[in-house]
């Protein structure tokens, strides 16, 4: 359908009718867009879903259950215990608390039992930084490596630089560059320069902060 014309030939904008949901309007106004504040309160980190600890645990707690439930039957059957669980009953029935091998085996349990405590409340996949959410169905993730080639790459063009070194961290990027010309603090600011607007541009909710230092390269022999 064409829209009506005004006089001579200028077009005119029909006014745009926003309905309530549920009132068989065919028009829905778009979401507002999502802040900066908001693109970062709203990226938590990915959980990792731990598959090698759950799979040593799973596979610990097969082989003692089923020797257990194995020894269990044979008694039950009316057969001798196992020499190895008698051997174990006699050694707790008869070595006192304070004995050496029983604080290095209570020790060695609660460090396990920690061990599987902190996996369990922590997130873990700390070599992924959660990136800002534009749109709060999607989730993005950019891994340490890639951010430290993308720094190193933006800190190779800038004038003066011979090589450089970068180590991304969570909350901290440090970048090592040696210079073979031009004054080294010339050299830091265009660094402080470029490397703060890559940073801006990988899109992480929670950019990390910047540490440059430059030197000259060393003397060879």
């Amino acid at each position: 359908m064409s829209e009506p014309q005004g006089s001579e030939g200028t077009t005119r904008r029909l006014p745009v009718i926003e309905k309530a949901a549920g009132t068989g309007g065919e028009y829905e106004a778009p979401p507002a867009p999502a802040t900066e504040t908001d693109e970062a309160r709203g990226s938590g980190r990915f959980w990792s879903a731990r598959r090698v600890p759950a799979g040593i645990v799973a596979l610990l707690l097969l082989v003692v259950s089923g020797a257990f439930l194995y020894d269990v039957a044979a008694v039950r059957a009316n057969w001798d215990a196992m020499a190895w669980r008698r051997g174990l009953a006699n050694q707790l029935a008869e070595r006192p608390l304070d004995d050496i091998w029983v604080l290095v085996g209570a020790g060695v349990a609660a460090a396990l039992g920690l061990w599987l405590i902190v996996l369990a409340v922590t997130p873990g996949l700390r070599a992924v930084l959660p990136m800002r959410r534009p749109h709060t169905d999607v989730r993005a993730g950019l891994h340490r490596t890639a951010a430290a080639m993308a720094l190193r790459d933006r800190a190779m063009e800038v004038a003066g630089v011979q090589s450089a070194r970068v180590r991304v961290r969570r909350a901290r990027a440090d970048v090592r560059a040696v210079s073979h010309f031009r004054e080294l603090d010339d050299v830091r600011a265009d660094l402080d320069d470029a490397l703060a607007e890559a940073i801006r541009g990988l899109g992480v909710a929670r950019p990390p902060k910047l540490s440059v230092h430059v030197a000259r390269p060393g003397r060879k022999g």
